[in-house]
């Protein structure tokens, strides 16, 4: 049965290590369309509360605010600040917890697992209901989640992402930095982007330091998701389907050989799911 919908709309915001990502939700059915969406740089946040507070002015003090912060406090500080500026009430913080909206945690000690992870479970769960699933997050950080068909989670793992992995190398091998010519502020901002206009897609064995630091930071990290699947797959029973999202998705997802689907937005419609399930 359809529930009634809300009596103030939903403002959710997912902030993660380099964005904020926000969306408005007016339905009662946490998976409709949101009515708007949006995203601001969090460098941009940690110098001024100024972008956020114009976004939150913008839907009026009758909106209710939920987040999931894995951030630091600062930024959560920030969003307190904000919400508090555009006349909203107290924002509700996502925190992990043993069970919630149909699905188990598997960590002993439920906190240990990361906000952003345990919203995107109860996101997935709810998109595709029934199925088992693989779920694959590639920021800063990758994280590689099994969820069961029945909303067991499984467990999962956590590694550098691209940009990490190579920020690692420019920043703890000088031979590294200088044969690279990857030097300065934006050495590794450049290096991405080169990525992502396709210069280094398909090349493992590369003729060039730059390229070599490129292609095994996205190697490492398909190669790492095709072995999860891969393990996942020999348990009884089990045919997980593979999610791919994240704001560093693009880098990878075209190295991988097994078939994908693309979701972004599983931490936003966890939100989703948990603020319906509390008022509902």
């Amino acid at each position: 049965m359809r529930r009634a919908p809300p009596e103030r709309p939903l403002l959710l915001l997912d902030s993660g290590n380099s964005r904020l990502k926000w969306a408005l939700s007016r339905d009662a059915d946490p998976l409709a369309p949101f009515a708007a969406r949006g995203v601001i740089a969090l460098a941009a946040l940690r110098r001024s509360t100024q972008p956020l507070l114009r976004v939150l002015r913008s839907y009026g003090p009758q909106t209710r605010l939920c987040v999931c912060n894995v951030a630091g406090t600062a930024v959560q500080r920030s969003i307190r600040a904000a919400a508090a500026g555009a006349g909203l009430g107290s924002p509700r913080f996502a925190r992990s917890a043993a069970a919630a909206a149909g699905v188990r945690n598997a960590y002993a000690e439920p906190w240990r697992l990361g906000a952003d992870r345990w919203v995107a479970l109860i996101g997935a769960r709810h998109q595709f209901p029934g199925r088992a699933l693989c779920i694959v997050a590639i920021g800063s950080a990758m994280t590689i989640d099994l969820l069961g068909a029945d909303g067991r989670h499984h467990g999962g793992c956590i590694v550098p992402g691209p940009s990490m992995m190579i920020a690692s190398l420019l920043t703890n091998t000088a031979g590294i930095r200088r044969r690279a010519g990857m030097s300065g502020p934006d050495a590794l901002e450049r290096a991405l982007a080169e990525v992502k206009r396709g210069q280094a897609q398909g090349v493992l064995f590369a003729t060039a330091t730059r390229m070599a630091l490129l292609a095994g930071a996205r190697y490492a990290c398909a190669a790492l998701i095709e072995r999860a699947l891969k393990e996942a797959r020999r348990r009884p029973g089990a045919s997980p389907r593979l999610i791919l999202g994240g704001g560093a998705a693009d880098t990878v997802a075209p190295l991988l050989r097994v078939r994908y689907e693309r979701r972004d937005d599983l931490v936003l419609r966890g939100l989703a799911v948990l603020a319906h399930d509390s008022s509902g």
